[in-house]
């Protein structure tokens, strides 16, 4: 097959994961009952772990064997890490070098900047994460271990479970209810939040901060996409933890019976966990209308470019908004911290944007057709697969599976991104050779 695009590696890739994934999951051995998996809740769970959303139809901790759970766990490590980036490690591993075709598959899932420093990115991602996960997956053990008496084997494996899961803004949990047995313990809580954060932040982002502390402190600046996803990112997380734990301050069935820390810290958790992280230390089936919209909003935005967030990206979001205050003053050109913003990146962000508001109605109205849920319910479902967030309010495994196979795509697009799975389905590419008369149409 004749590759026209690197989406299309990049999907392609993603496809064949999935498949053994899927195939893994079927197997007798993957389950506690010793029983094959139905074909469409294998599908569903490799797809989620692979795209590292946290959305389930059967419980992790309960239908899983131990196998099972490591099929899982290895479905998040490499879909956070991205399947062309593992296939670059072994080429280098093996063949000490990369492809033309690789690099440039690589390349389109990094976000690296050019073909020149893709080896160097490709490095720099795996022992990132790999240090990130080793540091939360040690902290979380001994917290396992020494606060809540597990055996040291078992501690472990929550501790390395947990870690890689929130460091890749998975969500799966290895507790029935996920982290509300823990929702007020700060150890565990902000452990989990760091990890998010640094794992939602994107890898050109956390690389060029740790490369490039010394050259900010001389007054030269790290490069516009870092400075726009750190304060977007930033506003955000904080815009997200005050408005949750107002709305819910008084709620009896989620902040309402806790004392002030505790609310402050469970607040501060569930604003955090939008960022595409999927953890929940909260009933979310006991928010409030208006929080619910508001995850939705932050969901749908999700967290930075090329890392283990889903959603539009903040940074497309950021654009925008520049995009449309230029407008609105009339200026001819957008100018975004100093520099001038091309045309094509502001197309760009507008085609993310739309694209993922099309895929959200799809799949909401599919949905609203094939069940009898509330819109809420069905909408924060749809958000959350399309940001890859793993939140629900609990109608995930009770939706048919034609819905859930809505839900599989959904979460798809979410992972790979809108523009991503569009070229890779193009039938074609080809240049405009030449332009058309210029004709204004009437705007607003």
């Amino acid at each position: 097959m004749r590759w026209r695009h690197p989406g299309q590696l990049v999907v392609a890739g993603f496809a064949g994961v999935t498949l053994i994934g899927t195939v893994l999951l079927m197997l007798p051995i993957a389950t506690t009952a010793g029983q094959s998996t139905g074909m469409v809740s294998a599908l569903f769970t490799a797809v989620s772990a692979l795209c590292v959303t946290g959305l389930v139809v059967v419980d992790t901790p309960t239908y899983w064997s131990g196998f099972g759970e490591g099929v899982v766990l290895g479905l998040i490590q490499i879909g956070g890490l991205g399947v062309m980036t593992l296939a670059s490690v072994l080429a280098l591993l093996v063949a000490r070098r990369l492809g033309m075709r690789l690099q440039l598959s690589a390349q389109a899932e990094t976000k690296a900047l050019g073909l020149g420093n893709v080896r160097q990115v490709v490095w720099g991602v795996i022992r990132l994460s790999l240090t990130v996960e080793a540091v939360i997956a040690i902290l979380l053990a001994l917290r396992f271990g020494l606060r809540y008496d597990e055996p040291w084997p078992r501690a472990i494996y929550l501790g390395v479970f947990h870690a890689i899961s929130a460091y890749n803004n998975a969500g799966f949990a290895l507790f029935t209810d996920s982290l509300i047995g823990f929702a007020t313990d700060p150890f565990i809580c902000v452990l989990i939040m760091a990890a998010v954060i640094i794992g939602g932040l994107g890898f050109p982002v956390i690389l060029e901060v740790l490369r490039r502390t010394r050259r900010a402190r001389r007054g030269r600046p790290w490069s516009l996409h870092t400075r726009i996803t750190l304060a977007t990112y930033g506003g955000l997380l904080v815009l997200g933890v005050i408005a949750v734990t107002l709305a819910e301050w008084r709620n009896p069935a989620t902040l309402g019976p806790m004392n002030v820390t505790e609310k402050l810290l469970a607040g501060t958790f569930h604003g955090v966990m939008p960022r595409t992280a999927g953890f929940n230390s909260l009933d979310v089936a006991q928010f409030e209308p208006a929080t619910l919209l508001l995850n939705d909003v932050l969901m749908f935005i999700g967290g930075g470019s090329a890392g283990t967030a889903g959603g539009i990206k903040v940074t497309t979001f950021a654009l925008l908004a520049f995009v449309i205050l230029a407008e609105i003053r009339g200026e001819p050109t957008v100018h975004v911290l100093n520099r001038r913003l091309p045309g094509a990146v502001q197309r760009q962000a507008l085609t993310v944007a739309l694209l993922g508001v099309g895929a959200v109605m799809i799949g909401t109205l599919t949905l609203l057709a094939m069940t009898s849920f509330r819109l809420d319910d069905v909408l924060f479902e749809t958000v959350s697969a399309f940001g890859t967030v793993g939140l629900s309010t609990g109608i995930t495994a009770k939706i048919p599976a034609a819905g859930q196979l809505v839900l599989v795509a959904l979460m798809f697009i979410g992972r790979l991104g809108p523009i991503t799975m569009a070229s890779a389905l193009a039938i074609r590419e080809r240049p405009r050779r030449y332009e058309l008369p210029e004709e204004r149409p009437v705007v607003g």
